[in-house]
């Protein structure tokens, strides 16, 4: 949270004081004590991620913010229990470095990498019921709250307890997949193009593989190689704070070094002694975000993200008012701490050139002007259904609203810092389109997914390219 709401105890946040506010997507669990018993067992657990991990993402936060480095966020729509697993985690891990390194080769800036995993296990829903084989049942809300099958669907307090387990053993995992060199740059990568059917696009990526390939094989040749960092990467955890019974209970106050001052304050420091504070930290996970459906300025969510000192996504969309926004910002980030706020744009590919330049210019003609880290999720607002059932999404529009973005941006000289993205690394076959050229008929080959279409590894990877591709134009022109 921010110094002044610690140390001024007229703004009266707790971690419990959402609950004096109107709530919306809030389980109605049958068993208050059955709930109780859950939220108290978590209250005693220890931290899942630590508080010095959250402030070493704050700082790459700020570099984002300032335009020096590039946020990458990606991972599953809805994580299931049965994701933690050695492969599925790998496969993960593998794939975000993969499209990192492209991105670094593109934009020529470190990347900070955010997965939606350990913990990405809630999903709103429009509806609390929904017909299955013909029957009326709970919605399946994620593994967290209920099950996908039918007979699963009442909602259990236990499974709060589990996904603090899953998560754990999740970012376990994961900690030691890096610490045992799983992002080793000497060990091969897999970049076939095998996919890629166009010519221009397959000379195109050729060239970008080529190019880290041969820097990493020079790298070695000239002995740089042996540098500690190449053979271990910093990776951070997410997810939509949905539930807040689950994070008020991981919600800690906890005294950490202040982090270093901003350009605008250091001004002010009397003198360089380090200095520590009491912070209240969600250790439930080094970043989380409000969803569209939950963040009226009056409302719970709200009110709990205000208080705690983790950074915060806003997801902004079709229906997020300017004025919203301002106070949204100001409410979250009174002291204008700069990367604090991610700014995670949502409109449809066919809404983003209507919508997005007035929060651009709203937010950048404002006192939050370069506080804010501006991302796009080109994802959500591009679901659609088939004629047979399937939920899917089209790589053309998801590319198409990313570009329009990026072009946007540039207009308004604001700087597009991220991208936020539904991935797997799968051979799933959920979103249209892409070098594969899936059709209609292929969704059904390998559609696994218990909520929202991911791109599959191929696809996520070609999003990469492309990206990488806007910003090395952009280099050369410059």
């Amino acid at each position: 949270m921010s110094p002044s709401a610690v140390e001024n105890p007229t703004t009266e946040w707790t971690p419990s004081s959402w609950r004096s506010k109107p709530i919306k997507q809030c389980p109605e669990y049958p068993d208050i004590n059955a709930l109780r018993k859950a939220t108290g067992e978590l209250s005693r657990l220890p931290p899942i991620v630590h508080p010095h991990e959250i402030n070493r993402l704050k700082q790459n936060l700020r570099d984002v913010a300032r335009g020096e480095a590039f946020l990458l966020q990606g991972g599953d729509c809805a994580e299931l229990f049965d994701y933690c697993r050695q492969d599925a985690i790998e496969s993960k891990i593998k794939l975000l470095l993969q499209m990192s390194l492209v991105l670094i080769w593109g934009a020529d800036k470190r990347v900070v990498r955010i997965g939606r995993m350990a913990g990405q296990y809630a999903k709103p829903r429009s509806s609390p019921t929904e017909i299955v084989e013909g029957k009326e049942v709970p919605s399946f809300r994620g593994d967290i709250l209920n099950g996908y099958h039918i007979e699963d669907r009442e909602l259990d307090p236990q499974r709060l307890v589990k996904a603090y387990n899953h998560s754990a053993a999740t970012l376990n995992y994961i900690r030691a997949a890096i610490a045992a060199g799983i992002a080793d740059l000497h060990r091969p990568l897999n970049w076939s193009l095998g996919h890629v059917k166009e010519p221009h696009l397959k000379a195109k990526y050729t060239e970008a593989v080529n190019f880290l390939q041969d820097m990493i094989h020079f790298m070695h040749t000239i002995g740089a190689d042996r540098n500690s960092k190449l053979d271990t990467i910093d990776l951070y955890t997410s997810h939509e704070g949905l539930l807040l019974e689950y994070e008020e209970s991981l919600t800690r106050l906890l005294e950490t070094p202040q982090p270093a001052l901003s350009e605008n304050a250091r001004g002010s420091a009397s003198n360089g002694t380090s200095e520590t504070r009491k912070q209240y930290y969600d250790t439930s996970a080094h970043f989380i975000w409000i969803g569209d459906r939950t963040r009226q300025i009056d409302g719970a969510h709200v009110e709990f993200f205000r208080g705690i000192a983790n950074p915060i996504g806003i997801k902004v969309g079709p229906t997020t008012p300017v004025s919203d926004l301002l106070e949204l910002l100001r409410t979250l980030n009174p002291d204008r701490e700069e990367g604090k706020i991610t700014l995670i744009t949502r409109y449809g590919a066919s809404k983003v050139r209507e919508l997005l330049p007035a929060h651009i210019r709203a937010v950048e003609g404002s006192e939050y002007k370069r506080c804010v880290i501006w991302q796009c999720d080109p994802m959500h607002g591009n679901t659609r259904s088939t004629g047979t059932g399937f939920k899917t999404r089209r790589f053309g529009d998801i590319f198409s609203e990313l570009q329009e973005t990026l072009q946007i941006h540039k207009e308004e000289g604001s700087y597009l810092g991220g991208v936020h993205l539904e991935l797997t690394g799968d051979a799933v076959t959920e979103c249209l389109g892409g070098s594969e050229g899936l059709d209609e008929d292929d969704l059904s080959t390998n559609y696994t997914s218990f909520c929202d279409p991911r791109l599959n590894e191929k696809q996520a990877l070609e999003l990469t390219f492309l990206i990488a591709d806007h910003y090395r134009k952009q280099r050369e022109l410059c």
